[in-house]
Parts: structure tokens; sequence; C-alpha cells
């Protein structure tokens, strides 16, 4: 688990004292399969895309439309692009402070993904993309810098514009654990948490 100085994240520490718990429910697969297609490149990423399938039967989830927020190599995209009529990666492409590789991956990331006809790369913050968006989506994937304010800000629109929003490294960073259970409290939507592959958040 990594900690850092961020004042909204003590705040809500803090705040969160005075408020009715928000349970976390474990997320147990009933069933996990591949999907049709996978990337070969390394990520923390890997064992999530065998429970996809599971979310989505589970949880009755369309499979229309699908963003994320948070792309890098592209292996999430290309595992959910398998479940998804269409699928929209939104990410800066040169990493953060909780990255290792700073290079600008758009191009390497765009070439290895452009094989999938129904993967579209944007490169923009997220800040930008959620003023202009309106969605809906079937899914939203968040998996961006992990620190409280960006987990809760992006979080938040994606409860309010998907039936299911999935964020990565619950496990891994308390930050992204403590905001979503904000986003559960406000949205009143139900937070199940994989506790595999650095931590996944399904909140529906």
């Amino acid at each position: 688990m990594k900690f850092e100085l961020e004042y909204a994240y003590w705040a809500s520490v803090a705040g969160g004292l005075l408020k009715p718990k928000v349970p976390v429910i474990q997320y147990v697969p009933r069933h996990r399969q591949l999907p049709s297609r996978t990337l070969p490149v390394v990520s923390a990423w890997k064992g999530i895309e065998s429970i996809l399938a599971d979310i989505l039967e589970r949880f009755q989830i369309g499979t229309e439309r699908c963003l994320e927020f948070g792309v890098e190599f592209g292996y999430s995209t290309v595992a959910l692009s398998s479940y998804f009529d269409s699928v929209t990666g939104v990410d800066l492409f040169y990493g953060d402070k909780h990255t290792t590789d700073k290079r600008d991956l758009f191009h390497e990331t765009s070439s290895q993904l452009s094989a999938y006809e129904n993967i579209k790369l944007v490169r923009s913050d997220y800040r930008d993309w959620i003023r202009k968006d309106d969605g809906p989506y079937d899914m939203i994937h968040v998996d961006i810098v992990h620190t409280y304010a960006d987990t809760f800000a992006c979080g938040l629109w994606s409860a309010m514009h998907s039936k299911c929003t999935l964020f990565h490294d619950t496990e891994s960073f308390p930050a992204v654990k403590l905001a979503v259970k904000e986003i559960s409290r406000q949205t009143g939507k139900k937070f199940y948490n994989f506790e595999e592959s650095n931590g996944l958040a399904i909140l529906v």
C-alpha cells in the first residue's frame, strides 16, 4: 500500500468518522474466462480480464459503449474491447507521478491497438473530457493518477454517467479505495471489491 501526504485524502478520512460506514462487499467471481482479445504486454491489470464476463453477466450490464480513463499500453482497453461494441480510451499518454514509464506512449499504443476497429484513443486530460461529454456509458473504467482528489472527481462523474464503474488499484492505493467509498456514499451505488491484481472496485 502506498500512502501520500494529500490533504483531500486526510480530510476525507476525518470527515468519514462522522458519516455512516460504507459497506465494501468482497467480489468473488462465479466463473472466469479469458476474453477473445488480449495484448501481450506486462500489466498490473493482468487477471482482471478473466472476470469481465462475470461482471457483465452478474450485474446485467449492456455491451454497447465503454469509456476508459487511463490507457497506458492498452492491456485493459483491448480486454474491454472483447465485450463492447465501442471502447473509447482517454489518456495523456505520458504517465504520471505513480507510473514508472514517463515516455510519450501515444503513437506506440495507437499502433499496437490499430488492428481493433472498435477502439478509439483520445489524447486528453480527464478533466477536459468530462466537461464536454454527457455520456451515458454502459461501463467506465478509471485507472488514472492515484490521488484521492483525482479519483473522486473522475470517478463521481463516471458513476453518474454509467451503469457500472470500475476503479483499479483499490488494494495498492488507499486513496483510491477511500474515494470509491465516498462516491458510493454520495451516489447510493454498491461497492464491490475484487482483491486480486492490485484490487478492482466495482460500483453498481
